[in-house]
């Protein structure tokens, strides 16, 4: 390091991210305008953006995720667009398609809602493959082709998804490979009674506050780049393997009992994942090195829709989270 102490490198760093970050807290106050007491969901929300990921949520209709969304845009002065699935849907309804004009004899493209830079894929457990997988390519290429023309999406380009866990009649269940698409999937919960109380109030009276752009989605594309600069030290990376290494040969860290348990472990997206989702929530943190404690904190969210479990653990009631907090509990921290 020419001379300069690690320690002094990395104090530069925190100061780095300390200035760099500041806007997080602008952000999350303007949120607070609009959205009562889904914190979680906020902040995970900003972790996917500002990991260039997508978010997969799931929660019951009613808990403000379609404001969520839509709030960050106002706020990030971006485009929102929002599609809702169903089964009747038609890749071209997401995606855009060429419609002849006959007086000019030529085709036009008409782009569909995907070009925007927040997209909220509404119920996408009720479309069929052939949507979802369109979508899906998207999410992955961050590109479109029309026609014999291919179409960058616009930057920043988040999609969050959608499942309802009540109503499963009629609904075409994510493949594994697609769900490993999504850097993140959070399940949110009901509002605390007195969160509930000033949502109602708030909604009776139409005393919700307005949402102002407060930052540009440059500012986001330039905190992305400084979210990469985060310090991640040798020791994490080995904790980050270790965890996803232990859903995939579960005997090898004291955990022979799961092996029953699980159908298939975390891919290497998972660890990747983990890994750009911890400096994110350092950052977020107002810190400029990731600590074992960002890890365990990203781990669920992370990992729940990237762990399979088997019949006999269904039978058992055995959720991935469970499995996730077995792991934590034995694989060694640093």
């Amino acid at each position: 390091m020419d001379g300069v102490s690690p320690t002094t490198d990395i104090m530069q760093l925190n100061e780095k991210i300390q200035a760099e970050s500041a806007f997080v807290d602008v952000l999350k106050n303007e949120l607070g305008k609009a959205i009562i007491g889904q914190d979680y969901m906020v902040e995970r929300l900003l972790l996917a953006l500002l990991s260039d990921g997508h978010i997969l949520l799931e929660g019951v209709p009613g808990l403000a995720k379609t404001l969520a969304i839509n709030s960050l845009a106002q706020a990030v002065s971006a485009d929102f667009s929002r599609i809702q699935f169903t089964p009747d849907l038609l890749p071209a309804d997401v995606v855009g398609t060429l419609i002849y004009n006959q007086k000019d004899n030529a085709f036009a493209v008409k782009k569909g809602p995907i070009f925007a830079n927040f997209v909220l894929a509404d119920e996408i457990n009720r479309a069929p493959a052939k949507v979802q997988s369109a979508l899906l390519e998207a999410m992955q290429e961050r590109q479109v082709t029309l026609g014999d023309t291919t179409y960058p999406l616009p930057k920043p380009f988040l999609v969050l998804a959608t499942q309802n866990p009540l109503e499963q009649e009629g609904t075409y269940p994510l493949p594994e490979a697609q769900l490993d698409r999504f850097i993140i999937k959070a399940v949110i919960d009901y509002p605390k009674k007195e969160e509930e109380i000033l949502i109602m109030r708030n909604s009776v009276n139409k005393s919700f506050g307005k949402i102002n752009p407060v930052i540009a989605p440059e500012t986001i594309l330039k905190a992305r780049d400084v979210v990469r600069d985060v310090y991640m030290d040798e020791k994490i990376e080995q904790y980050i393997t270790d965890i996803v290494f232990a859903s995939r040969y579960p005997e090898e860290y004291g955990l022979s009992e799961m092996k029953n348990l699980i159908s298939y472990g975390g891919s290497p997206r998972a660890s990747i994942s983990l890994a750009l989702v911890s400096k994110a929530y350092a950052f977020i943190k107002r810190r400029g090195y990731v600590i074992p404690e960002d890890v365990r904190a990203m781990c669920k969210d992370v990992l729940r829709h990237r762990i399979g479990i088997t019949y006999e653990a269904e039978a058992e009631n055995i959720t991935a989270v469970d499995i996730i907090n077995e792991m934590l509990n034995k694989v060694e921290v640093p």
